[in-house]
């Protein structure tokens, strides 16, 4: 069995090789799909086959899925355009004559009022529409979003966003990693729509104690209008149309849009989530 990895390159991508090599997925049964063959050099001396495809490039993404079994579709970073570039994975999928995909969503898609989860929900009925087997991955958000506060806690002793006191069940990349392995190496989920939050359910303000236990110094949030952070964002170095998207994520939390009650991560993981004071920590 033939696995492919798109975006390998990159955090997520990489953890999924690593958790597919565990599971007992030889190296060389393991296609990663980079846009730079040389980011990915190191995976390639491990034994991985790399191929070069960008998502824009549907003749490239053809011949990079040739002999695949299984595609693992990490959806593209570039918001506003996604969608079509996740067409063109889905359609070079069809030529290639893949068997299935898993690809990585957000938390209640259909239902979400997070600006990011349009595209997404566009992708999902792209792939209904598909009659290709496929498994949703709904991840909700990283904890690794966070690491970037740590310097802003230091220096100003606060953490700024737009949340009010909704909680969010945040997860580990890694977590995310070793579920989408664990659907890709084994059977029944095909069809399989799974929402992915962490254990813990956290409010801004507990990532702010979070923050002080890590730091060792008080660290309180600051909570702000969404347009207001929007702006503080922007000022920080944020590209604007970026830095709206992130304040509409947080009014997103704050409506309770990255919460779950379910527990599927921690069940195909068959271990509990990555407490965000351990990735903060490290």
């Amino acid at each position: 069995m033939t696995i492919a990895v798109t975006g390998a390159a990159g955090h997520l991508g990489r953890l999924t090789i690593a958790a597919l090599q565990e599971r007992g997925i030889p190296a060389g049964d393991i296609v990663a799909i980079v846009r730079d063959t040389a980011k990915a050099a190191d995976l390639a001396a491990a034994g991985v086959q790399v191929r070069a495809a960008d998502y824009a490039d549907p003749a490239a993404l053809r011949e990079a899925l040739t002999g695949v079994d299984k595609l693992f579709l990490i959806s593209g970073s570039e918001v506003g355009q996604r969608l079509p570039q996740h067409t063109n994975i889905v359609e070079a999928a069809q030529a290639a004559g893949v068997g299935s995909i898993a690809y990585t969503s957000i938390l209640a898609a259909d239902t979400s009022p997070l600006a990011l989860a349009a595209e997404h929900k566009a992708t999902e009925q792209l792939l209904a529409e598909s009659g290709l087997a496929h498994t949703l991955l709904r991840n909700g958000w990283y904890w690794e979003n966070y690491e970037s506060a740590v310097d802003t806690a230091k220096a100003a002793g606060a953490l700024f966003g737009a949340a009010g006191t909704g909680r969010l069940a945040g997860a580990a990349r890694k977590d995310f990693a070793e579920a989408a392995a664990a659907v890709l190496t084994t059977d029944g989920h095909n069809g399989v729509t799974y929402e992915l939050g962490g254990d813990e359910h956290l409010t801004y303000s507990d990532i702010a104690d979070v923050l002080s236990r890590v730091l060792g110094t008080e660290v309180t949030y600051k909570d702000l209008p969404q347009a207001e952070y929007a702006t503080v964002l922007e000022g920080a170095g944020v590209p604007a149309p970026f830095a709206q998207v992130l304040a509409d994520s947080d009014a997103g939390i704050a409506a309770g849009a990255l919460d779950t009650d379910g527990h599927d991560l921690r069940r195909l993981i068959g271990r509990p989530t990555t407490k965000l004071a351990d990735v903060l920590g490290a």
